[in-house]
């Protein structure tokens, strides 16, 4: 690795204090990503405690010319807020900008910091009396400002949208080094064009999020949690129009889950015991919830009214309630442990693709078919976020073959095929995880190029240097002319 160059770590020290500029012993945290595809390195890893003090470093990296890798918890499934390997790229971690600034219970907000754990936000928000609904599994690690920056789903989009829904104001540290404050909590505001959208969902290649006013909710009444047995994807969607005539607004979660999703949980969980898993004839699982802001009796009538109607269609075979707060913990435990039992399965091709709801029974049929034909012995994970068309269709290796070989040699073919019937049913390749640096050649070749165009302007005029996050959702080269 070159030497860090000693101007630019001296101004970064007197910046931000000696101690918190890091460029010795054991930084594998930093330049690891979450599932430990890459492997960077990083010049030095700098922990600002303040926006002004982002500010200062982002002046100091710009007069250097040294590219910055805005991290938070540095939790992406996309390889987007790692270094790469050149050891000349700068992570700003933002982990020391952890703060509540306040809570504002009249107008339904909270501002907070972009090092808060979204864990440690949701019990804010608990404490205030109110929700914070964001939701995903890596609630304990992940930070608000990652969420943002990746505009974050979870299991709770259906009733309150992604994290874009959830966000009215943003504090954001310019490629040049200026700080914008639009923190202001407003649910109306066309004083121009949408700044706080522009910046959610670039993953740090725009600017650098640094606060956040975020929409809070009443708490509901009461939450039913049910697991049913579906016979089909076609009757999993069914299920989902039962669930909006019967609940509305009040449908907060539901979930679907293929039997090998479900049978590895199983296998490599046996104590979470998975229901109806004996049952050889359920193809699928549903994970479905209610929040009802009256009461548990007229929650729990309404639930009632679906499983009843849902049995007479015939879109469920057997269902089960939680009777109680712990067991519904422990239905969603299930769900979400099946991304860690297909790791314990052993290495795989995930994907985080979007289809229209309606068109997801034929999306599945016609790719597992496909992939089945193309790529014999696979084996096919399929679960996701059915309420709004999101499914983490991943794809395991043969149950005898080397997993490591099967992703060298097949990873690109298999996702050539996923992508390709993704485009072919109008939907997304990159649903809630972003493009970060593992999919920047994928948008190339799926995304418009009037739409690459307009990206690339928007980036070249935002950020003419190239310094926040370079490599990542969009490559260095502009797109081909649409003419």
């Amino acid at each position: 690795m070159p030497e860090p160059m000693p101007a630019l770590i001296e101004s970064l020290r007197r910046a931000v204090g000696a101690a918190h500029v890091l460029t010795e012993g054991d930084l594998g945290a930093y330049e690891q990503d979450w599932r430990r595809r890459r492997t960077g390195k990083a010049l030095a890893v700098v922990r600002p405690a303040n926006a002004a003090e982002v500010a200062a470093v982002v002046r100091c990296c710009a007069q250097a010319g040294v590219a910055i890798v805005p991290q938070g918890g540095n939790t992406s499934l996309s390889v987007g807020s790692t270094p790469d390997g050149s050891g000349r790229e700068l992570v700003l971690s933002l982990t020391r900008m952890n703060a509540v600034r306040g809570i504002d219970k009249d107008n339904l907000t909270m501002t907070v910091e972009a090092g808060c754990i979204l864990q440690n936000v949701q019990h804010a928000a608990d404490q205030a009396g109110l929700l914070f609904p964001l939701s995903l599994a890596a609630e304990g690690s992940c930070t608000i400002g990652g969420n943002l920056a990746s505009n974050a789903g979870g299991t709770q989009v259906l009733r309150y949208g992604n994290a874009r829904e959830l966000c009215l104001g943003l504090e954001v540290v310019t490629a040049q080094g200026e700080v914008w404050d639009g923190l202001r909590g407003l649910r109306k505001d066309n004083t121009g064009y949408d700044l706080r959208d522009l910046f959610i969902g670039s993953e740090g290649t725009l600017g650098i999020i640094t606060a956040a006013t975020l929409k809070l909710y009443p708490q509901p009444a009461a939450q039913l949690t049910a697991w049913a047995a579906v016979p089909s994807m076609e009757h999993a969607v069914a299920l989902l129009g039962l669930a909006h005539q019967h609940l509305g607004a009040g449908l907060t979660g539901f979930e679907v889950m293929g039997r090998f999703a479900l049978e590895l949980v199983n296998k490599h969980y046996p104590q979470l015991r998975v229901p109806f898993i004996d049952q050889s004839g359920v193809p699928y699982g549903v994970l479905l919830e209610n929040s009802d802001s009256e009461s548990e009796d007229h929650a729990r009538t309404r639930f009632e009214a679906l499983m009843e109607a849902a049995f007479e269609a015939g879109c469920v075979q057997d269902a089960v309630v939680a009777e109680n707060l712990a067991q519904a913990h422990t239905l969603w435990h299930i769900r979400e442990s099946i991304p860690l039992a297909q790791a314990e399965e052993g290495l795989n091709i995930k994907h985080d693709i979007s289809v229209p709801i309606s068109r997801i029974p034929a999306f599945v049929a016609h790719t597992e078919a496909l992939l089945a034909r193309e790529v014999p012995g696979v084996r096919l994970v399929n679960f996701g976020h059915l309420g709004d068309g999101n499914l983490h269709f991943n794809v395991q290796a043969p149950a005898e073959g080397d997993a490591k070989a099967f992703l060298r040699d097949q990873e690109a073919r298999v996702n050539a095929l996923v992508y390709d019937a993704v485009a072919q049913f109008g939907g997304s390749f990159s649903a809630e995880h972003g493009v970060g640096a593992l999919k920047v050649d994928t948008l190339a070749q799926y995304q418009s190029p009037v739409a690459l165009g307009l990206m690339h302007a928007i980036k070249q005029a935002l950020d003419p240097q190239n310094l926040l996050n370079p490599g990542r959702v969009l490559g260095a080269q502009q797109p081909p002319s649409s003419t």
